[in-house]
């Protein structure tokens, strides 16, 4: 077990990026077998390799993001002993980079989080962005900056560099690690995977941005000692780099806030952006509250579209949460609570009828042009329900306008809601 250890070891110093692979790919064929050999124990019938490749496929998702984090953490905290090891490093860093942008497009392509500031109305439960979007432009341009300065560093060799031009570019890492660090400090929440996928690649990145500057710091530049000139003496030490480049941060950003200005970035402006949101950790903001869509039947679905053409009308309750509300909406639930009342049996086996059918059409009613299609081809049924109503009901009209209603949910069948 102790030679096992010791030869993996030696292959991911060697083949660091291939040893990442391969541990990912197996761990993951290791989740999808023992997801497959659970399912079959529970049903002997269900075993297929379709199940494996499928919990591979999102295995994959999270280990790999995992296993570059803690190889990152190793390699900050050893030395490499040879110049082979250090250009390993260096591609395994362009490598991790790559596929946590690539993983971080898909996590938030798959999440609930929007790009729409923090007084948009959202639905259900969708988040406001993390960052003000007025800010996207400042918060973009010292991202650019520091990712310039890293790459200088990490791939130009110190000779070829002047030395104070390095430091700058040192201080553009220093500004990167900040910016990081409150992209996680913004979204952060243990208790939610999700999020903590997401701060995976700005945490990796503020890892990689600290070991690049041990790197740098540990390297001569090879300025002769004997030199009378104190600012060449002081830069000829790169020890002295670090501080330096703190000292430097301030007329950088200062110069990057300058050139924003000319965009119409206000100066406070990286200030606002995690400040001037909502839903997240550094909010200030307070959002309005999100109206529930219920995307289970066709009726709610059809209120969902465009304004213009599904003509909501106010809002109103359906199982405590808020709910947009139209005139066809309330027609088809004061109809079936007309039905429920006079044919209680029959209205058993519509409602049967219309979950098992409604439901998986309706779960797939995402765009506002779908739901204004189901509300046209509702149209017909919603004249035959007004006519219904119209033809046995007292007041017609008082029925449909209790559905849905802001107060007491006793008024009305809460249960038959469409």
């Amino acid at each position: 077990m102790n030679l096992f250890f010791k030869k993996s070891v030696q292959y991911f110093y060697r083949s660091p990026i291939l040893f990442t692979m391969l541990v990912s790919f197996f761990s993951s064929l290791l989740a999808g077998l023992l997801s497959s050999v659970i399912s079959t124990m529970q049903n002997p019938s269900d075993f297929s390799f379709e199940i494996v490749g499928s919990v591979m496929f999102f295995a994959t998702s999270f280990i790999l993001p995992v296993v570059l984090t803690i190889e990152n953490i190793i390699f900050l905290f050893t030395k490499p002993k040879s110049d082979t090891l250090k250009r390993a490093i260096k591609r395994w860093e362009i490598a991790a980079l790559m596929v946590g942008a690539f993983f971080s497009i898909i996590y938030l392509s798959f999440s609930t989080i929007l790009l729409e500031d923090w007084h948009v109305q959202l639905y259900n439960n969708q988040l406001h962005s993390p960052i003000a979007t007025d800010s996207f432009l400042t918060i973009g341009g010292i991202a650019l900056v520091a990712t310039f300065g890293y790459f200088i560093l990490r791939f130009i060799p110190l000779q070829k560099l002047p030395p104070l031009f390095a430091v700058l570019c040192m201080s553009a890492l220093y500004l990167g690690i900040p910016l990081a660090s409150l992209w996680c400090i913004q979204i952060l929440n243990l208790f939610d995977f999700r999020m903590v996928l997401l701060s995976l690649l700005p945490f990796n990145c503020i890892l990689i941005a600290i070991r690049t500057i041990r790197d740098v710091v540990q390297q001569q530049v090879g300025i002769p000692s004997d030199t009378q000139k104190p600012l060449l003496r002081l830069l000829q030490n790169t020890a002295n780099w670090p501080w330096l480049a703190f000292l430097a941060a301030i007329p950088l950003l200062g110069i990057i806030v300058a050139v924003l200005l000319l965009f119409g970035q206000e100066p406070d402006r990286f200030i606002k952006a995690w400040t001037e949101t909502a839903d997240w950790n550094m909010s200030q903001k307070i959002a309005p509250q999100n109206i529930i869509k219920d995307e289970h039947y066709l009726c709610t679905v059809a209120a969902g579209g465009h304004q213009k053409i599904v003509k909501p009308i106010r809002t109103g309750k359906r199982h405590g949460h808020e709910v947009i509300v139209n005139r066809q909406l309330s027609i088809a639930n004061a109809f079936e609570q007309l039905l429920e009342e006079r044919l209680p049996r029959f209205h058993r086996v519509v409602r049967k009828t219309y979950d098992q059918l409604g439901y998986p059409i309706a779960r797939h009613i995402k765009s506002p042009y779908l739901a204004d299609i189901i509300y046209f081809i509702m149209k017909p049924l919603e004249w035959i329900f007004l006519l219904t109503l119209y033809l046995f009901d007292v007041k017609p009209e008082n029925r449909i306008a209790v559905q849905y209603p802001h107060s007491d949910p006793n008024l009305f069948h809460e249960g038959n809601e469409k």
